[in-house]
């Protein structure tokens, strides 16, 4: 077998969650975006507006971003300075991405799944985020209601965006979500989990047996049924 990394198993053998310091995590840019929105800022708000004539993609003015998101003005301007900083650009196309994720979940294979989010974040399929993408996304999973947050549950659960999730489609988030986490897991995780664990939630959410689900199907179940919060369990992943 392979030996786990140092620092990373108890005395117990248990798999113990990695501890980060906080100058590691700076190093990951989607959570300095997150941390910069909280930190004060000392420029004057004129000066701190959005900086358009050095990249590449200019995206929508702050007032419009600010009715499209939950977010303050203060604090686009904090996650729009530290997007341009990261990324000058102002785009991020899927390898980057998935080389910022991957840094999150060093024990496991994050590629599939940061795909699989890329894919989420990516709203108009043009193969990369823009910082509008990344701020509305951000948004829902942050500050959204339980629907809004289910639409973009569903939406990471539709691979191929044709409106229905099939039993396929979720058992692949699934397997990429249990490939992410790694073999050092406690407990271990058998190998026929990820389909067990897909069969229950479509054997739930399937209510007229057509094989597939739709979005009223999906939010329907998992709000009666309380499955919102095992949804949520796997999707926090995304901004923890």
């Amino acid at each position: 077998g392979v030996e786990p990394a140092p620092g990373r198993v108890k005395d117990s053998g248990k798999w113990q969650k990695p501890r980060f310091s906080r100058k590691a995590l700076m190093k990951c840019c989607l959570v300095k975006w997150i941390i910069a929105s909280t930190q004060p800022q000392d420029k004057d708000s004129s000066d701190s507006d959005l900086e358009l004539s050095t990249v590449r993609h200019q995206p929508e003015g702050l007032d419009q971003l600010q009715a499209q998101t939950k977010f303050t003005r203060k604090e686009l301007q904090s996650l729009y300075r530290g997007f341009k900083n990261e990324c000058p650009s102002g785009l991020v196309d899927e390898e980057t991405f998935k080389s910022i994720y991957s840094q999150f979940f060093p024990q496991g294979d994050a590629t599939t799944y940061a795909h699989f989010l890329f894919n989420a974040f990516d709203m108009d399929r043009n193969g990369s985020i823009r910082f509008e993408d990344f701020v509305i996304g951000l948004s829902v999973l942050l500050r959204g209601s339980v629907t809004e947050k289910l639409n973009w549950a569903f939406n990471l659960y539709d691979i191929n965006k044709d409106g229905y999730i099939t039993k396929e489609e979720m058992l692949a988030i699934m397997k990429s979500i249990y490939d992410m986490m790694g073999r050092y897991t406690y407990p271990c995780v058998r190998d026929e989990a990820p389909s067990e664990h897909v069969d229950k939630f479509f054997q739930k959410m399937d209510r007229n047996r057509d094989g597939v689900v739709t979005i009223e199907e999906f939010i329907e179940t998992c709000q009666k049924n309380n499955i919102y919060n095992r949804i949520k369990q796997n999707t926090n992943t995304i901004y923890n």
